[in-house]
């Protein structure tokens, strides 16, 4: 199984909470998991209602059968920091170049270098052992940006090839390459039942793998319950007002009787039931969609009240019954 799991998806899909309920499925059993943000909008921190992360590794929960979530948020100009520290010995030299601004220009003029630090500092952490050799975290669960940018995020060797052809960060962005092209990684698509998230989700997936970049699952989010049995949804799309009538007699609204308080509720109630087989059918045609991406799928369901602590938890023990162990 990879370790390193990387959560993109189309704006407004969920992809942050589907990220930290992956982080604490995974740290079930006494794991340990590292969840990481990139994007610098401390939607980890809100999410488990904690402080705004500092440029720290900090454990925010503890999973279901004893395993810890870890959580950091990488910010470019420590990131940036800590690698003039560790190839160049720069330290109180490079806190002086932050302090005049250096840092923060050099990381702005070249996006490229700031993609393989966030990057780097992730599979870092994903190399990191003990001294006594087992691996510091078991999983690193990386929150990257949404799938319009993740495969040039990603594909770091590609961004740098132009900036530095040799050298610390030449050999820096192949190292980071060698973990994100490995089994060790697996990107992970987050998308709706919607005909925009899942044709973006395609056009990621596809983009992923002309770069050479490991795919992963896709994860539907906020699915919302089938309120009409199929029958129902079948009489409703034919507009047999007898059927629907009779449904709702059984369901205890009335007799169906021409005038009585079923046959009154037929007609708003069959706009309604419209509405919800048109639906239905277009969630059917986007999961054939999806299915032939040839991909793993996992489903969540919607949480009408928003997304808790307590929420969080539930979706993460919902994931955990779908992900492979």
């Amino acid at each position: 199984m990879s370790r390193l799991h990387v959560v993109s998806g189309k704006g407004g899909t969920g992809k942050t909470t589907v990220a930290a309920a992956l982080a604490l499925a995974l740290a079930g059993e006494g794991k340990r998991t590292l969840l990481v943000e990139v994007e610098g909008r401390q939607g980890i921190a809100q999410l488990f209602e904690t402080e705004a992360l500092p440029y720290e590794e900090r454990k925010i929960a503890v999973a279901p059968g004893g395993g810890e979530v870890y959580a950091l948020a990488i910010d470019p100009e420590f990131a940036l920091l800590d690698y003039l520290h560790m190839f160049y010995k720069l330290g109180s030299a490079g806190r002086a170049l932050k302090k005049i601004g250096a840092i923060d220009f050099a990381t702005t003029i070249a996006p490229g270098l700031r993609d393989v630090l966030l990057t780097g500092k992730a599979c870092e952490a994903v190399r990191r052992k003990h001294r006594h050799g087992g691996f510091v975290y078991d999983y690193v669960v990386m929150d990257a940006p949404p799938t319009g940018r993740i495969t040039r995020f990603l594909n770091v060797n590609d961004e740098m090839a132009g900036l530095a052809r040799s050298g610390p960060i030449h050999h820096q962005a192949q190292a980071v390459m060698r973990v994100l092209k490995s089994p060790e990684t697996a990107v992970h698509m987050v998308t709706l039942l919607e005909e925009m998230p899942v044709q973006e989700t395609a056009d990621g997936i596809a983009e992923l793998r002309a770069a050479g970049l490991p795919t992963g699952a896709v994860v539907i989010n906020m699915v919302r319950p089938a309120i009409l049995g199929p029958e129902a949804v079948d009489a409703v799309a034919n507009g047999r007002r007898a059927a629907v009538a009779k449904a709702l007699s059984a369901a205890g609204l009335g007799g169906a009787r021409r005038g009585g308080h079923a046959e009154r509720l037929v007609e708003p109630l069959l706009e309604q039931a419209r509405e919800h087989a048109e639906r239905v059918a277009l969630e059917r045609s986007q999961r054939a969609e999806l299915g032939r991406l040839e991909l793993p799928t996992h489903e969540l369901e919607l949480l009408t009240d928003g997304v808790d602590l307590a929420g969080l938890y539930r979706l993460a023990a919902d994931l955990r019954k779908q992900w492979p162990s």
